[in-house]
């Protein structure tokens, strides 16, 4: 049976970066959303402890699927195996960037009358 392969997704939450992995993502139904599936944390019978892989396990701690908006991604890579899921925080100065404009419907629509 073919390796089900592993997702490395990074992006941001608020003022900090997640990094998380899942054998399963795809672009959702529900436009300008990537869904998240089956998380994927370290063994617990490691000897070191990260915080911040345990905050992440208690964060998605029974959730089914997660939907991140596409704004927010900001890298997935398919990688060999899993690692450690890690949360850091945004560095000062690093406000400057700002979002890809987008208009918040599907092609280029604003809504009311056409």
């Amino acid at each position: 049976m073919p390796v089900q392969p592993v997702y490395k997704v990074i992006f941001q939450n608020g003022s900090q970066v997640f990094e998380v992995f899942a054998r399963a993502i795809y672009q959702s139904d529900m436009w300008g959303f990537i869904e998240v599936e089956e998380f994927v944390f370290g063994e617990r019978s490691q000897i070191v402890v990260d915080p911040s892989e345990e905050k992440l396990k208690s964060e998605f701690k029974g959730v089914t699927r997660s939907y991140i908006p596409l704004q927010a991604i900001i890298r997935i890579d398919e990688v060999d195996k899993e690692g450690s899921a890690r949360i850091s925080e945004v560095p000062a100065g690093a406000g400057n960037v700002a979002s890809f404009p987008f208009s918040g419907a599907p092609g280029g629509h604003q809504g009311g009358d056409d």
